[in-house]
């Protein structure tokens, strides 16, 4: 009675060799002993903490002029018509640092009434106009 060793039949090998993973991970784990004591700080030292003499103002937020399906645009939540959003841009616009203008439009808005809210707010001199979307899922 003979018994076979799997290997002797000359055809390819069906068990994984784990002998050079078990030398890769024995290399790594070394490694990370040998560096782990000098990733600690030898020095303690304590850092100073910041102090604001003012609290940072709200001229970084963006203007959000919001446009409905119906036409209505809203600049910061505030109902208004193109005259007014106008005006409002334009104070914006002389503002230093000048913020940036976020436009949002229903999915069914006409293009051309945002078109013209944006030509509106180019034209008073803001640089910096955006678009609000959803991310696609």
């Amino acid at each position: 009675m003979a018994f076979s060793a799997g290997g002797d039949s000359g055809g390819p090998m069906a068990e994984i060799n784990v002998t050079p993973l078990v030398d890769v991970m024995l290399v790594l784990l070394i490694i990370f002993m040998i560096t782990a004591p000098l990733m600690s700080h030898k020095v303690e030292i304590v850092l100073p903490e910041a102090m604001l003499e003012t609290k940072p103002d709200d001229s970084d937020r963006p203007v959000t002029v919001a446009i409905k399906e119906d036409g209505d645009i809203y600049l910061n939540d505030e109902l208004v018509d193109m005259e007014v959003l106008r005006s409002k841009l334009a104070v914006e616009a002389q503002k230093k640092p000048q913020p940036q203008v976020d436009v949002r439009a229903d999915a069914t808005t006409r293009y051309r009434i945002v078109q013209s809210a944006v030509k509106t707010a180019k034209e008073v001199g803001i640089r910096r106009v955006g678009f609000v979307a959803t991310p696609e899922h």
